[in-house]
């Protein structure tokens, strides 16, 4: 069994080229900074799914206007794939916004709020001793004999 399927090798491949494409190649000055942070490729490698992410400010209409623009261009960028990768039939382009970024930020900052307020609560020395200081130190000697090939038993 192949370690790759192939449709996840054309994905690497249009996901690395559409990266550099879309930063040097598309003029439009109402695209701002985008980032592609994936790409899924259908079976027939009919459709390549893009996933991109935006740097900045993401309001809806920016979403909305940043999508529009790379929707335009797909044509373009789509011709030149053709040219740099060989492929009997180059994907059609669908782009899509990606907010795993986004929202993994929003769930960040929440952890860490959570936890400063639970370190900024009075009184609860005993949270902060969650760490055994003995736990899982190499001293120990009973589980030298169970690895293969140690030679701790001496005839």
């Amino acid at each position: 069994m192949r370690e790759f399927k192939r449709t996840d090798r054309v994905a690497d491949q249009l996901q690395k080229e559409l990266a550099v494409l879309i930063q040097r190649e598309v003029k439009d000055p109402r695209l701002g900074m985008v980032t592609v942070s994936g790409v899924e490729v259908s079976r027939d490698l009919g459709y390549a799914d893009v996933h991109v992410t935006l740097l900045g400010e993401n309001t809806p209409e920016q979403i909305k206007e940043n999508l529009k623009v790379l929707k335009q261009a797909a044509g373009f960028l789509r011709s030149q794939i053709a040219k740099r990768i060989k492929l009997r039939h180059v994907p059609e382009l669908r782009f899509h916004y990606d907010e795993s970024v986004v929202r993994g930020q929003r769930l960040s900052a929440l952890i860490q709020d959570a936890v400063a307020s639970d370190r900024s609560r009075p009184g609860d020395e005993s949270r902060d001793e969650s760490v055994d200081p003995g736990a899982g130190q190499a001293g120990n000697d009973d589980t030298a004999s169970d690895e293969p090939g140690s030679d701790s038993r001496r005839d």
